[in-house]
């Protein structure tokens, strides 16, 4: 790692707090001429963005066939479809209106080129001006050896593949395909292992996914001379005349005041990992720092506008994500296609189906959070599959088809085997008649190729990780083939998306509505954009990017 860069009091035009999509909001605050300093309180540049998928959704920007104002009429619906009054309106309208600039100040700032990753359908393609061709993109592979002497201070990704392969979003969705579609899978797997070794050999280091936006974005600000101050913590804001005017932070025991001529840009990432909070305001059944978000988000942005008075919202909602289970010890795998594919079906306490397995991560999680309210909680949750299943798709994104299962897991109780129903649904502890009769009851649905139940394969974005080898439905198999698998399954998440009010400008509001002068938020530190939904994949990083823009371009020009 290499040496901090030393805090000290000074003064600039724009203060950044969180080095994340904050980043964004950095490169475009220099770009129109502002001083910007860039404080992150970990000691990782990235935030959340580097441990993510990396996809964005901004309709209209560049890289989609679409543009210009029939894409943004046609998003408009879409998001007024699925929004709904949950979040103000004017928000969702300036995102639409600034989103193909914020992507072009990208395009200018950085290393970093786009591609439109089709068919990776928005979340609800049925609502009116959905596109079950999607809308998402995705940074294509980076050379992170840009990054010079700062290349370790970028921040790890959640996934690390066995060998130097940076895989996209739209590769994995092949290759977990591998054991099914080997002429479509093995190109991708060959072309990517051969960038990644390849470049190593010639002193590349290629990464996709988040990491890949996460690097591109800090060989902008390295580029533009932008300072990073690591290890570096907010400690409060300050105020001159009621407006915002600065901050003071921490850098080890030393603190260190910034004064901020345009204002200060709220980017901390939510309150990920501040259990108490998540307690309060979500579910005590939450476990303890289940997040996939990055460690040092714990709502320090949020608190610190509270003491200004702002006012919060959404503090109930989060990117709910369904993982797998830990073993003691280590962070929850990450769970990206497995809910989706055929020949699997996800049972509660109960021994019951009691979801469409295959819906959209956020909605799995509020689905789960209504139960909890109505009085019947999801208390244990458990992917079952077969053997087929196991021989032929990728699992936690570690274990590839015909590849054992860990022991680690059977060892941690997390996962059970067995050739018997009975035997299996006593492992997990689930009545065996009520599993076996909804282990019945699913082939059934599997031989039909419908889900009268819950509708799973119904809708494109539940087909997009589906297995198109399986017909009628891309999402049912039957379980057929001994033996027979349970892994457990908690609510995680890719971090929270309830905070601050924020206005269309991404300025502060306070309780009353009024515009906190001088303090901007974005990211999650502001209360979503999009209310209760995720309109497609990469909104939570696409709201980040494009209202870092929009508070940049309003503090340059007021």
């Amino acid at each position: 790692m290499p040496a901090l860069v030393p805090a000290e009091d000074t003064t600039v035009d724009l203060l950044v707090i969180g080095s994340g999509t904050g980043m964004a909001a950095a490169l475009a605050a220099h770009e129109r001429g502002l001083s910007t300093l860039v404080v992150e309180k970990t000691s990782y540049v990235g935030g959340s963005t580097a441990r993510s998928g990396g996809a964005f959704w901004i309709p209209g920007n560049a890289a989609l066939p679409e543009t210009g104002p029939r894409a943004a009429a046609d998003a408009g619906t879409y998001l007024n479809a699925v929004v709904g009054d949950s979040a103000p309106a004017e928000r969702g309208r300036a995102y639409l209106e600034h989103g193909s600039a914020a992507v072009d100040m990208l395009r200018r700032t950085t290393p970093m080129r786009f591609f439109w990753a089709k068919g990776y359908s928005d979340y609800h393609p049925e609502e009116p001006g959905g596109r079950p061709e999607g809308r998402t993109c995705e940074c294509r592979p980076f050379n992170a050896s840009v990054l010079g002497d700062e290349r370790p201070r970028l921040r790890p990704g959640v996934m690390e593949a066995p060998v130097p392969m940076p895989v996209t979003g739209a590769d994995y969705k092949w290759m977990n395909l591998v054991a099914r579609k080997p002429l479509k899978a093995l190109p991708r797997i060959f072309a990517r292992a051969a960038l990644g070794i390849g470049g190593m050999l010639i002193g590349r280091d290629y990464l996709a996914g988040g990491q890949a936006l996460a690097a591109g974005m800090f060989a902008g600000v390295l580029r533009a001379g932008i300072p990073v101050w690591t290890e570096t913590t907010l400690v409060r804001l300050l105020q001159d005349d009621g407006r915002v005017s600065g901050a003071v932070l921490r850098q080890g025991d030393k603190e260190v005041t910034v004064l901020a001529r345009r204002g200060v840009v709220l980017a901390a990432g939510g309150f990920d990992h501040d259990v108490e909070a998540r307690h309060k305001f979500q579910s005590p059944r939450l476990g303890d720092h289940a997040s996939l978000g990055a460690e040092g988000n714990t709502g320090d942005g949020i608190l610190a506008g509270q003491e200004l008075g702002a006012g919060i919202a959404l503090m109930d909602q989060a990117w709910w994500f369904p993982a797998f289970a830990p073993v003691p010890g280590r962070a929850p795998a990450v769970m990206l296609a497995e809910r989706s594919l055929p020949g699997s079906f996800i049972v509660d306490q109960t021994g019951k189906r009691f979801i469409n397995e295959a819906i959209d991560y956020m909605s799995f999680g509020q689905e789960i959070l209504a139960r909890e309210r109505a009085g019947a909680p999801v208390e244990e949750m458990w992917l079952v599959f077969d053997q087929r299943y196991r021989d032929s798709y990728i699992l936690a994104g570690r274990c590839f088809p015909r590849q054992p299962i860990p022991d680690s897991w059977y060892r941690a109780g997390i996962a059970h085997k067995s050739d018997d129903l009975g035997a299996l649904a006593a492992a997990i502890g689930v009545p065996a008649g009520e599993f076996q009769d909804t282990f019945q009851q699913f082939n059934n649905y599997a031989d039909n190729g419908k889900d009268p139940d819950f509708g799973r394969g119904d809708s494109a974005y539940d087909r997009y990780y589906g297995d198109p080898t399986i017909s009628p439905n891309p999402n049912l198999a039957p379980l057929r083939r001994a033996p027979y698998y349970a892994v457990k399954v908690v609510l995680s998440d890719l971090g929270t998306c309830g905070g601050l009010v924020a206005d269309e400008h991404a300025r502060v509001l306070r309780e009353d509505g009024e515009v906190v002068e001088g303090l901007y938020a974005i990211g999650n530190t502001a209360a979503n954009a999009f209310g209760t939904s995720y309109p497609g994949a990469g909104a939570t990083i696409g709201q980040g990017v494009v209202y870092g823009y929009i508070a940049a371009l309003h503090a340059a020009t007021s």
